[in-house]
């Protein structure tokens, strides 16, 4: 279907006012640019309980944001979704992406623990990772005292937090502590390497562009690493066949689309469940501009539907 129109007028907008190459950009302007997108959240929903506190990290302790959705008591023990923000690695926080978590938090009816990780380029490549899998490791360690229930403890992100949760998911399957029930990858990008179709047809004028995406891996990785490597591209990883439940959702008109959809496909045929959805007349990061696209509040109940989906069958 055709771009949605108030997307089009948005990035009609974006245009008009003739931005700088991103390359051009540092890793602070980048992180105020991404501030400012994420101002256009609208209104945030009000949920039950959004609780800050500590967990400690590889390099001193990380900061968490937990959300009880609306419906429940803040006392209740809940299937739990450890979140990690979008922001190429480099931008991004627990308070720019406040009202996409508690969006998620209502629409799946589970607590949102958000992840404060390090970034780029001040902590490079595989600091972030590292941070994940702590991250992941002490919270289904701790699911009873953060009243989450084990069994029903899954992984999500966007964007590159959607590439880090998948990558952090990679390397939790089959290791110890409490298995994943299922991950939730929103928009991922899911291999830095890749040339894909829908990354030739969208580089310019959607949003994220190829120059974007080359910041953000420049200031993410340093001058030793591969942008091959699966743990910094998850599509690539050798074997995905231990992985838990999938949902992939992608938007019709980003540059990324088709490697979340090439993962969805991998792990279908891999025989893991698996969840797919293409949001039609979409861009990239539409779920966080909802206050300027409204078709954002119905994609979000069908994200709520498909996980609540997967954790029945949990």
């Amino acid at each position: 279907m055709p771009l949605d129109a108030r997307a089009k007028r948005f990035l009609d907008t974006l245009a008009a006012l003739n931005p700088p190459s991103a390359l051009s950009l540092s890793a602070a302007e980048r992180r105020e640019a991404l501030k400012h997108l994420l101002s256009f959240s609208g209104h945030s929903e009000t949920v039950a309980a959004a609780e800050d506190t500590t967990l400690p990290g590889p390099q001193g302790t990380l900061a968490l944001r937990i959300y009880t959705p609306a419906s429940r008591h803040a006392s209740e023990s809940l299937a739990g979704m450890i979140y990690f923000h979008g922001g190429g690695l480099v931008a991004g926080s627990l308070d720019t992406h406040d009202a996409i978590c508690r969006s998620l938090a209502n629409a799946s009816d589970c607590r949102v623990i958000a992840v404060d990780y390090r970034l780029g380029p001040e902590h490079r490549f595989p600091a972030a990772l590292e941070d994940g899998c702590a991250a992941v490791s002490w919270i289904g360690a701790h699911a009873r005292q953060l009243r989450l229930d084990p069994k029903r403890l899954g992984i999500c992100g966007d964007s590159a937090g959607a590439t880090l949760a998948a990558s952090v998911c990679q390397q939790h399957a089959g290791g110890a502590g409490p298995a994943l029930a299922f991950q939730f990858l929103l928009c991922p990008i899911m291999d830095f390497a890749a040339e894909s179709d829908s990354r030739r047809q969208l580089a310019q004028g959607y949003l994220v562009d190829r120059e974007t995406l080359e910041h953000d891996l420049r200031h993410y990785l340093g001058p030793e690493a591969n942008p091959a490597d699966p743990r910094i591209s998850p599509l690539r990883a050798a074997d995905v066949r231990h992985l838990p439940p999938t949902i992939v959702h992608t938007a019709e008109f980003d540059p990324l689309r088709d490697e979340g959809h090439a993962y969805a496909q991998r792990l279908e045929a891999a025989g893991v469940r698996t969840l797919y959805r293409c949001h039609p007349g979409m861009i990239h990061l539409f779920y966080g501009m909802r206050g300027l696209i409204p078709y954002a509040a119905t994609a979000y109940a069908q994200m709520g539907v498909d996980i609540r989906t997967l954790l029945e069958a949990a």
